[in-house]
């Protein structure tokens, strides 16, 4: 992947779509962000966050291990594919990862269109197995105040800062996706 630097305010573009949108559409409130520069993100956040390697690689090297894939929602509107997953430690279930994204499906061979729907597998690892050709740029890297329910998913008893970003995902110069990963309380 080519290596991108990120804008410090991203124009006319929402740094939380496409997680607004699956929170509002299920009737939840999104969380509350900051936009922030990668110099303001604490380790071990800034080394999770701040790269142009695979998100699902950086997170398997970081933890030891690969990680799992569990579904938390989707839905299609129009040519895109939205879906909301938690990444978790394949060995230990624990959260690593939650990423809202939205992806154009014409943009995939039938093959890895068709692994993208099963929801089984992270993107990162059906991109990078398939030799899909593609760059990721960072739009803004984000302070997240969780709600509620990313309490839940990340098993947190009290609010506390976390730390994600948002991306594009980019092919032959045209934009066929959105991504808004976030980060869980990391300790190691």
């Amino acid at each position: 992947m080519a290596k991108t630097r990120p804008k410090s305010k991203p124009r006319g573009v929402n740094p939380l779509y496409p997680l607004d949108l699956v929170y509002r559409r299920a009737g939840i409130e999104p969380p509350k962000i900051k936009i922030v520069q990668p110099s303001d993100i604490p380790l071990p956040y800034q080394s999770l966050l701040v790269h142009d390697t695979d998100m699902t690689l950086t997170l398997e090297r970081h933890f030891g291990g690969q990680v799992a894939l569990r579904s938390l929602s989707t839905f299609t509107s129009g040519s895109s594919y939205f879906r909301r997953v938690l990444l978790v430690q394949e060995y230990a279930g624990q959260p690593v990862e939650m990423g809202a994204i939205r992806i154009k499906l014409g943009a995939f061979s039938d093959t890895l269109r068709r692994k993208i729907l099963r929801n089984e597998i992270p993107l990162g690892r059906i991109l990078r197995d398939g030799r899909f050709d593609y760059s990721s740029r960072v739009m803004a890297y984000l302070e997240v105040t969780p709600n509620s329910e990313m309490m839940g998913v990340f098993w947190m008893r009290e609010p506390r800062v976390l730390y994600g970003r948002r991306t594009e995902i980019v092919r032959n110069g045209s934009k066929i996706g959105d991504i808004v990963e976030v980060l869980p309380l990391v300790i190691r």
